[in-house]
């Protein structure tokens, strides 16, 4: 991803980016590293993705040959405990100090309600709710510690208030978590830390490839978007660095919806009502 002429809004500042070896996650990764942050990527079980990744954000950061610490990978499940408490360890233990977190790992299964396993459903749960929890608890004890404030960003998901049927699992742990947004954004506003989420729409990432190469199929996705079109993960990147940065400074507890007006209810374009002209 390009940074050409991207302000440096986090020069000096270090970042954590959960679910940050590929899509997304990694976009966000590029873009703070494009910024000047420095970037932890966290993944799970894909250390080559992991690798990949770190080279992009190497080269979107420009300053691996100056300071090779600045980029850093790091695994977790974020489900767990101990891992996440592992994994601040590993990166505090390296950098000394955190300014940005990114709760960006998330999973996703589909099925019908009436068939939807209990397992599939407490491990949706378990990484985009609980893991955003266990991350953003963490975080906030470190801002407190530094007594500098913080910010932490979550990515949601339109499903956070647009009902999908099949998607029980993923709309349930979205609309929890912005009660946690809620929540954590006004016990610790006069600490100086910021939370806030960014709900994404139809963005092309690893999961939606199957679209790139069915044009029916995109078509008819795009048909439901009010401007007409799948995103870039570099879009969402784009509102999740302005959410983290100082540009953001007086906005804290908030949903930001980049999803291409999909939350503007986009069947009533058409004029539906009983009184026409």
């Amino acid at each position: 991803m390009s940074t050409l002429g991207v302000a440096r809004r986090f020069v000096g500042k270090k970042a954590l980016v959960t679910g940050a070896a590929t899509g997304i996650g990694k976009a966000i990764a590029c873009r703070l590293a494009g910024e000047g942050a420095a970037v932890a990527i966290n993944f799970l079980g894909t250390p080559a993705e992991a690798e990949r990744a770190l080279e992009e954000v190497r080269a979107a950061g420009g300053a691996a040959e100056v300071d090779p610490g600045l980029y850093m990978t790091v695994e977790a499940d974020v489900a767990d405990e101990d891992a996440v408490k592992a994994m601040f360890q590993e990166v505090l233990g390296r950098w000394h100090g955190l300014d940005v977190l990114v709760n960006n790992a998330g999973v996703l299964t589909t099925s019908p309600s009436h068939r939807l396993a209990a397992t599939d459903f407490d491990r949706t749960l378990a990484v985009n709710l609980r893991g955003a929890f266990l991350c953003a608890r963490e975080a906030v004890t470190q801002f407190l510690a530094a007594g500098a404030g913080g910010a932490i960003v979550s990515i949601s998901s339109v499903y956070q208030t647009i009902p999908k049927p099949g998607y029980l699992g993923y709309a349930v742990s979205k609309s929890a978590l912005e009660g946690l947004t809620k929540t954590l954004a006004l016990e610790y506003a006069g600490d100086g830390i910021r939370v806030n989420a960014v709900g994404p729409g139809a963005i092309m990432t690893p999961m939606n490839a199957p679209l790139q190469n069915d044009p029916e199929a995109r078509a008819d996705v795009e048909s439901h978007i009010p401007l007409g079109r799948i995103a870039e993960p570099a879009e969402i990147a784009a509102v999740v660095a302005f959410l983290a940065s100082e540009e953001a400074s007086y906005v804290t507890g908030q949903t930001i919806y980049a999803c291409g007006g999909l939350t503007i209810f986009p069947e009533h374009r058409e004029d539906w009502s009983s009184r026409r002209s």
